[in-house]
């Protein structure tokens, strides 16, 4: 202990020890959820869960600075372009998993094993080598320092992580891009198709008419008391969350009715 303490190196404290330990396993797991889950959208919101515990790990090493970048453009605004992308091109467990270029899972591997190969050689360059410390590093301000490291030794990885991001975006827009091959019918066309094929032709009553309860997963009552399929979403039919109070109006309707006549008879015993 003395050594250490002589050399000027610092032991871990318990409390950082847990919060490495605890973070770092939720990291590892939503990492591997990324890789392995079936949807892209939960992949998505497992990679903006490890993004944000990575931002922790920068607050608590003193990054402020990259702390709140990670949570601002990464957990936030690639995050969600990731997101829109997502969406905009329709990606869902249902889709070919047939290979279309021969060879591209070998050399995703490939790949993965360089990857790994590099992170771990900086990891055990980062527990070799020795550290000046982030006071020295950083003495005339954090950001000053991280501009002039970006700005002079990491400049090429700098740009091409740009031209990355430029190439994604691009490629998101080709992949959207859908192209019209026939004229877009007009809103006179599309209701005169309706009337021709018998469909809805005004709009479908709203939830709830007639029930005494407005929830879209109430459906409208006829007037002899039935509910009405038109009145709530095929998606809450499919999943049976529609509730049925069709009984419990009838039996309201009938109260109301019974204090109707009973008021009339009032009124008539009164004359």
């Amino acid at each position: 202990m003395s050594a250490l303490a002589a050399s000027g190196a610092t032991l871990t404290s318990t409390g950082e020890a847990v919060q490495f330990w605890v973070l770092g396993t939720v990291a590892v797991i939503g990492a591997l959820c990324t890789v392995l889950m079936r949807k892209a959208v939960h992949s998505a919101l497992c990679l903006a869960g490890t993004m944000i515990i990575l931002a922790v790990f920068y607050l608590a090493n003193g990054a402020y600075f990259l702390g709140v970048v990670q949570v601002i453009v990464y957990t936030g605004a690639i995050m969600m372009l990731f997101l829109f992308v997502v969406m905009l091109v329709g990606v869902t467990a249902a889709d070919s998993l047939k290979e279309t270029l021969k060879g591209q899972r070998w050399l995703a591997v490939l790949c993965g094993l360089g990857f790994g190969i590099l992170l771990i050689a900086g990891i055990a360059n980062a527990g070799l080598t020795h550290f000046n410390g982030l006071g020295r590093v950083n003495s005339a301000g954090h950001v000053q320092g991280l501009a002039e490291l970006i700005f002079t030794r990491y400049i090429f990885a700098f740009e091409i992580t740009g031209a990355l991001l430029i190439t994604a975006a691009v490629g998101a827009m080709v992949l959207t891009h859908r192209e019209r091959t026939e004229r877009a019918a007009t809103q006179r066309e599309l209701a005169e198709k309706r009337v021709r094929e018998g469909v809805q032709l005004p709009p479908l009553p709203a939830p709830g008419v007639y029930a005494r309860h407005n929830a879209v997963d109430v459906a409208g009552l006829l007037p002899d008391g039935t509910p009405s399929e038109l009145t709530v979403s095929k998606t809450l039919r499919a999943r049976g969350q529609v509730r049925d109070v069709s009984g419990q109006a009838l039996e309201d309707l009938k109260a109301l009715e019974q204090a109707s006549a009973e008021r009339l008879g009032r009124e008539e015993a009164s004359k």
